[in-house]
């Protein structure tokens, strides 16, 4: 009842923590997922603003450029009556001009009859002079509303661009025809190919006209009604180009209104995350496509944390919530900074546009249309004398009636300024002459100002084409206020970012302290496990020495099997806590790859010959440099999955050189492995099948941790009905940076009773679980030996004498209050003589294997196999007696 207390209460705290830990790695997957598929989406809405307003800035550019060449004198000539070649020339060359000035594709003249009379690509063969472009819309909106719009190919050049016009009309208000601008946006797609997503731009039909990949470009997101069609195919909008239709199936609709899409054409291998924003200046619509496996390999990643993090919850809720906190202030902050800034930004593009439209009405008298401007403007001729201002300009300065008058020299106007301390310190004379000599020089400069009552004046000055100059004036006192409101709130944010830091570093230092402890407690569990496990080993090697049926032999082969398969799990278990901790050591070195190689495919030749296969390998003469026990156990997992999952065929273990490292590989012609499960295979407890016998699902999940420890990497590559190959990459070494080391083989031990070394040796056992005890003695005395004390470690200091030492002394290494190596110092002295010790532990610590190394004692981890231990206790006797 006991025992069956002890088994019950063991197995009710491993359910326990499996179950947790598949309850939190679910959980914390499923959680993880949605957040950042949440956050993917937000931040993809970021970047497809950010290209809208790329989009829309490199439009507003050119916007007033037709109107104010819709006011050139030498067009409305050449429209009121037909001009001759020397005319149609000279305004060929002026829209060249004008055109290189301002960076456009083409600029073109056309007249009433929608005939081009000049373009500025008159010299090359697909020139617009000639060509009808009446039904084009842009020429059809301008002619019926002023001012028209349109994104086509052009039907001359066979260039795609965007086209801006705007009517060109008499004096009388008779419209003579219309100037065009046609601007490419080529390059912006250009800008586009370097961004990893996929972003598509539509019309109003739903045609996709830009893309930063070429098999999205021209393809259809709707069906076109046939009233579309018609309307397209008139004005020959995309010329001869083929309209596919784009298919894509709608899986999830998210909040924010993203969608997450399957595309069949294009055909896509994932899924896709879609956002769209509106462009309704343009009648457009703007997309942005990115790729949404990310969220679910954080969904992978965040499971595997979840169920690591079980015993330290606590801390892992606080992370999160400070992290989520501090990410929302961030987030909210740089939302309303971009605001802010946004807003002046289109401020003072609005105001540029509008002052420069302002002052080509003004040069021609025309100071009325600068009263809308909220700036002050003042414009001077040639001969530095007042032409205009608006309001504004008079109301910054406080002007008193009658000083600002047509003609009068700006000159005064400095002098009047002066009078009242607004051109700074210092003699007025060289003020008012350094003004004059910029404004002489023709340079544009911009310049702030503060005045005495705190207002702050952003100054913009530009030349004019006849040598006048124009001036801006514009109050920036509330945005200098908020930049300086928004630098104060950015230092105040820092100070909390770091105060959250300084939390979340405490927060971390506690959860490593929480994982130390699981892991001392892991080795716990897993030291009190092997226990019985050793102890059953011991006493079914009895038994089966006992059974002379064959069925009961079967059966005894069975347990021991399944006691293996035990075995395998809980040191498996061991160390993955050990590499998740960082608590196991490495010892890489350079040596001869050759060796370990011809070692596991002696081992693994074996066994696969006992399933019908082959396994071949071939030789290398290659150095590498790693931990030869940690390479040999990646291996391993290797080759024996491989014969797992083979059923026939043959096993390939070889190597292949890649510059300065070398792919050890293990190929097999087992059944594949789903690229889908690729990842999934290393995680804990994955299988693909069951194979011809199970597996504990840990290998390939301790492959990728040692991996990862030494700074291997690990690939593989499968087909479906073919095979499978596992690698893993280790660095070349020097054949004389090889340390030379000698290996002793334990000889083989036939189990005999008649002559064996074993017989009448008087051996002691020291254990304090009795059922080991009382299994190792039926398991001696088996094999012939005197065991004459096989009791706890206090029941062994009271047994020793002088001179009445054993021959051969098994020892446990943790029993209590007693420690191995202490205990067995203390008995040495007792018995005054130093017999040898075989030191059988559950103990995997590598610091213990290099204490019995060191001083020649024997090293068996629990449970023991017994062959293994009638093999040690031979050798050490042998060797005692030598």
């Amino acid at each position: 009842m006991y025992r069956l207390g002890r088994y019950r209460k063991l197995a009710t705290t491993l359910l326990v923590m499996i179950g947790g830990t598949a309850l939190c790695a679910v959980s914390a997957g499923h959680f993880a997922g949605q957040r950042a598929l949440a956050g993917e989406s937000a931040q993809v809405q970021r970047q497809l603003q950010l290209y809208g307003q790329g989009l829309q800035q490199r439009i507003d550019r050119f916007g007033t450029l037709p109107q104010v060449m819709a006011l050139d004198p030498d067009l409305l000539a050449a429209l009121r009556s037909a001009p001759d070649p020397a005319e149609r020339q000279r305004l060929n060359l002026k829209l060249s001009q004008a055109n290189q000035v301002t960076r456009a594709s083409t600029l073109t003249l056309v007249g009433r009859d929608g005939v081009a009379v000049a373009a500025s690509n008159w010299n090359q063969p697909s020139t617009n002079v000639g060509e009808d472009y009446s039904y084009r819309p842009y020429y059809l909106q301008a002619m019926a509303s002023g001012h028209g719009r349109f994104y086509g190919i052009g039907m001359t050049t066979g260039v795609p661009g965007y086209y801006l016009s705007h009517a060109i009309d008499d004096a009388d208000g008779t419209r003579l025809g219309v100037v065009v601008i046609k601007i490419e946006l080529s390059a912006l797609e250009q800008e586009w190919v370097a961004s990893p997503d996929i972003v598509l731009a539509s019309d109003n039909h739903d045609v996709v006209f830009l893309s930063n990949q070429d098999p999205w470009r021209y393809r259809l997101l709707r069906t076109l009604g046939a009233e579309e069609r018609s309307e397209m195919l008139a004005s020959r909008q995309y010329a001869d180009r083929s309209l596919q239709p784009l298919r894509a199936r709608t899986e999830r609709v998210l909040d924010d209104g993203g969608r997450i899409v399957r595309m069949a054409d294009p055909a896509m291998p994932r899924a896709l995350l879609w956002q769209t924003i509106d462009l309704p200046e343009e009648n457009w619509h703007l997309h942005l496509l990115h790729d949404a496996s990310g969220a679910g390999a954080v969904a992978r990643s965040a499971a595997v944390g979840g169920g690591a993090a079980w015993l330290a919850l606590g801390f892992l809720v606080l992370f999160v919530q400070q992290r989520r906190r501090l990410s929302a202030h961030r987030q909210r902050s740089r939302r309303e900074l971009e605001t802010l800034l946004k807003q002046h930004a289109q401020e003072l593009r609005s105001a540029q546009d509008g002052l420069l439209q302002a002052a080509q009405d003004a040069d021609r008298g025309l100071s009325r249309s600068l009263e809308h401007l909220p700036q002050g403007v003042v414009i001077i001729d040639n001969q530095q004398h007042l032409v205009a201002w608006n309001s504004r300009y008079l109301e910054l300065f406080r002007f008193p009636p009658g000083l600002v008058q047509v003609g009068r020299p700006i000159e005064e106007i400095f002098r009047f300024n002066a009078r009242r301390g607004l051109l700074g310190p210092g003699p007025i004379d060289e003020a008012i002459e350094r003004r004059l000599n910029h404004l002489r020089s023709g340079r544009p400069h911009m310049r702030e100002s503060e005045k005495d009552d705190g207002t702050v004046l952003e100054i913009r000055g530009n030349p004019l084409p006849d040598g006048g100059f124009v001036t801006s004036y514009a109050d920036i006192t509330s945005y200098k206020n908020a930049a300086r409101e928004l630098r104060s709130l950015a230092d105040a944010l820092e100070h909390r970012v770091a105060e959250r830091t300084r939390d979340l570093d405490e927060a971390r230092r506690e959860a490593e302290q929480a994982n130390r402890y699981k892991t001392r407690f892991v080795a716990s569990a897993v030291h009190d496990l092997l226990q019985p496990l050793n102890a059953a080993r011991m006493f079914v090697s009895v038994l089966r020495g006992k059974l002379a049926d064959g069925e009961q032999q079967q059966t005894a082969d069975h347990i021991e099997a399944a006691l293996s398969a035990q075995d395998a799990i809980l040191v498996s278990l061991l160390d993955i806590s050990r590499l998740e901790s960082g608590s196991l050591q490495t010892r890489v070195r350079a040596f001869a790859l050759n060796p370990l190689l011809e070692t596991l495919a002696r081992e693994f030749g074996i066994a696969a010959e006992g399933r019908g296969l082959q396994l071949r390998w071939v030789p290398t003469a290659a150095v590498v440099v790693s931990d030869e026990a940690l390479l040999r156990r990646i291996l391993q997992n290797f080759l024996s999955n491989a014969l797992r999952y083979t059923q026939r065929g043959r096993v390939l273990l070889g190597c292949r050189r890649e510059g300065s490292r070398l792919w050890i590989q293990v190929h097999d012609q087992g059944p594949g492995i789903p690229e889908s499960l690729h990842r999934e295979i290393f995680e804990e407890f994955r299988r693909l099948h069951d194979g011809q016998e199970r597996g504990t699902g840990l290998g390939l999940a301790i492959v990728e941790r040692i991996g990862r420890l030494l700074g291997h990497p690990i690939r593989l590559r499968s087909v479906l009905g073919s095979g499978t190959m596992f690698e893993v990459a280790v660095p070349l070494g020097r054949a004389d940076e090889v340390v030379t080391s000698v290996t002793v083989h334990a000889p083989v031990v036939v189990e005999t009773t008649a002559d064996s070394p074993l017989r009448g040796r008087r051996v002691w056992a020291i254990d304090d679980d009795a059922h080991v005890s009382a299994a190792t003695r039926a398991l001696l005395e088996k094999w012939g030996c005197d065991v004459e004390q096989s009791e706890g470690p206090q029941a062994a200091l009271d047994a020793a004498h002088a001179g009445q030492a054993p021959e051969l002394l098994l020892l446990d290494v943790r029993m209590g209050e007693f420690h191995g190596p202490t205990l067995y110092e203390a008995l040495c002295e007792r018995w005054q003589a130093r017999p040898p010790v075989v030191l059988v532990t559950a103990e995997r610590d590598d610091a213990l294997r290099a204490l019995a190394a060191d001083n020649g004692w024997g090293f068996l981890a629990k449970p023991v196999r017994p062959p293994a231990l009638r093999a040690l206790m031979t050798q050490l006797l042998l060797r005692h007696r030598g």
